[in-house]
């Protein structure tokens, strides 16, 4: 259908029309009477003509605005999901090469690096697992026996070690090896303790792990430092912290995987604590 709006009423006075007017010259109307009916007639037909249409641009217009939207959003989506496969891509890259992407300030080497940054490999790998690792590897004779391994150690040992995902990394030899120095936390020296707890704190959070979970463990240990057995004169009370200490913390480790799950181990358990 075209656009009715353009076309134009024809002459129907004219000799090419008289077939048209024979019809109505029948009914005992004149040609110029015959001729104004069919007109009246085109003019009517038109006009309905014009109202379809303009109804059928109307609609046509909707249908169009339509089929954009949903174009607009079957692109939108292509791009998102775009976008999500690609942060994906990344995060897994992280995850298997992480020490590429561990970010690096622009500063000098601090100083007494030895000390307060270089931890066990090995204690570490346990840390980003989120398992029980002796809080010896964060006391100075934990650091000291790290520096003296990573200077002993030949860069270049290497071993594969599968992820999570099933894919397979290569990380360093003495990831895999507990220190053969390494002494239990039941068996700490309370002063050794105190010392290494703010330096394990501080890698719980570098490693990934959550604020709630380090706020508990800080407060945890915190409590026990201010347990009236912490400056008791019997060195069996600070024993029996230590013990308490390292019994609470597996068992709570290891209750995190299993249905009933884990505790708010920062409340401590007094009778427990005195039954130790």
């Amino acid at each position: 259908m075209s656009d009715p709006h353009v076309d134009v009423c024809p002459d129907f006075t004219l000799d090419f029309y008289r077939t048209s007017r024979v019809p109505l010259v029948a009914l005992n109307n004149t040609e110029a009477e015959a001729a104004a009916l069919l007109r009246a007639v085109w003019v009517a037909t038109n006009a309905a003509q014009r109202i379809q249409w303009q109804d059928q641009v109307a609609a046509d217009n909707i249908l169009a605005v339509e089929n954009q939207r949903l174009l607009d959003e079957e692109a939108d989506r292509q791009l998102q999901a775009r976008r999500l496969g690609d942060a994906t891509i990344d995060e897994e890259e992280k995850k298997k090469n992480r020490l590429k992407h561990i970010p690096i300030p622009s500063r000098p080497r601090p100083s007494r690096a030895t000390q307060n940054i270089l931890v066990s490999d090995f204690a570490l790998r346990k840390l980003e697992k989120g398992h029980y690792v002796e809080i010896y590897y964060w006391t100075n004779k934990g650091i000291e026996d790290a520096r003296l391994v990573y200077q002993a150690t030949d860069d270049d040992g290497m071993v594969p070690n599968k992820t999570v995902d099933g894919s397979t990394t290569w990380i360093p030899a003495s990831a895999t090896r507990p220190s053969t120095t390494v002494v239990s936390d039941c068996n700490l020296d309370p002063l050794d303790f105190a010392q290494a707890i703010p330096r394990l704190v501080a890698s719980l959070t570098e490693r990934g792990w959550g604020h709630d979970r380090v706020h508990m463990l800080a407060g945890f240990w915190g409590a026990l430092m201010l347990h009236r057995f912490w400056n008791s004169a019997d060195p069996l009370d600070r024993r029996a912290l230590m013990l308490y200490q390292e019994e609470q913390r597996r068992a709570w480790h290891q209750a995190i995987p299993l249905p009933g799950g884990a505790w708010d181990i920062s409340i401590l358990d007094d009778a427990e604590l005195t039954r130790t």
